[in-house]
């Protein structure tokens, strides 16, 4: 099955006082492009994600969000003793002061200081880092399932677009080859009525010379391979989407060589009835190109 390079996913999830959200999304992209937006304090869990994402991806622009948060710590408060110090410090020199100043003070509590801010603090609990990793490096396949799998739900579609589109270029194929072999006998007259005007018109003339040119003519105006051509694209397309798979560069390529067809067909047609044709020809080709554009 093929996948389209577009997808989202999230989820979320906790680990003891920790809890975060991921979002992976991805949009079209000429290649690979992963860019993962981690906090850099989790030791080799960027690293650890893309390889991840590296080998369950193949195209696409992709970025992977990470947001974290913690909660409360129920930790005890402890005294920040150099704040402490500080503010013993500073009290002594206002004391000092007030005394040359022959200002009285009330004397200082203990109690007072606690209420100073930075005085008491949360102990800072230890960063237990690597069973967060862990934790995140569990989650995380669970939610690249989620996004491949939306990835795979619109290559399903794709795939009945693209099938549709392959079966619009057969339908005209088939009435380009039959426009053609209708026109065989006609094209023959006209090119015996020219032979014989050019010969009864250029005496001394080779009339062999001018028997090959004119068949050269006929041979440039017959479509015949650019039709069977065009039914070979249509099989290599479908073997494609049915192989699956990253075939999206294969397929692009592909879409060139049918413009390519479609194009030498019009510029053959010499009728308003076969140019109509290869101009619809045209017009499918270039809408499925743009569907091809999505394919991984």
């Amino acid at each position: 099955m093929i996948r389209s390079m577009t997808g989202f996913a999230a989820q979320s999830g906790a680990y003891e006082s920790w809890s975060w959200s991921w979002e992976l999304r991805a949009v079209n992209g000429k290649g690979l492009d992963l860019r993962l937006r981690v906090p850099d304090w989790i030791e080799g869990l960027e690293v650890a994600l893309r390889k991840q994402l590296t080998a369950a991806t193949a195209r696409g622009n992709i970025t992977c969000n990470l947001r974290i948060s913690r909660g409360e710590s129920d930790g005890a408060l402890q005294v920040n003793t150099a704040q402490v110090d500080a503010l013993l410090t500073a009290l002594h020199d206002i004391e000092a002061r007030a005394m040359d100043a022959g200002v009285s003070l009330a004397p200082s509590r203990a109690s007072d200081l606690l209420t100073m801010r930075g005085v008491l603090e949360q102990a800072e609990e230890a960063q237990d880092t690597d069973g967060l990793r862990a934790a995140l490096l569990a989650e995380f396949p669970s939610l690249l399932a989620d996004f491949n799998a939306m990835r795979e739900s619109e290559g399903a579609a794709l795939s009945q677009v693209l099938q549709d589109q392959l079966a619009e270029v057969e339908t005209l194929s088939a009435q380009a080859a039959a426009l053609a072999e209708a026109r065989k006998d006609e094209m023959a007259a006209t090119l015996q009525r020219n032979l014989a005007r050019v010969l009864d018109n250029s005496e001394g003339a080779d009339a062999d010379r001018v028997a090959q040119e004119l068949a050269l003519i006929a041979v440039k105006a017959d479509v015949t391979e650019e039709i069977d051509r065009l039914a070979a694209h249509v099989a290599a397309a479908r073997d494609l989407i049915g192989q699956g798979g990253p075939v999206g560069r294969k397929l692009d390529f592909l879409m060139q060589e049918f413009n390519r067809e479609a194009n030498t067909l019009c510029s053959k047609a010499q009728s308003t009835e076969l140019t109509t044709v290869g101009l619809a020809l045209k017009a499918v080709i270039d809408q499925m190109r743009e569907q091809v554009q999505n394919v991984e």
